[in-house]
């Protein structure tokens, strides 16, 4: 089953395999229980660090999220 989809999924436009890979992500992390930030997830971090938006607690709590700690 999964292996006719994925063969399918090469034909898809780049933007919907993006997609199909970030729920693949989601449903990894829910059953692990672990969460790997995007590499857009990780820039708005940066981003907010950087700008002050986020406290450097807060900046530290959403990195020991994402590490599982």
């Amino acid at each position: 089953m999964t292996k006719n989809l994925f063969e399918q999924v090469t034909s898809w436009p780049q933007e919907d395999q993006q997609e199909l890979a970030e729920y693949a992500r989601e449903i990894e992390a829910r059953r692990s229980g672990k969460y790997r930030a995007t590499p857009e997830e990780l820039r708005a971090i940066d981003e907010a660090d950087q700008s002050g938006i986020a406290s450097a607690e807060d900046v530290e709590a959403a990195f020991r999220t994402f590490r599982g700690v």
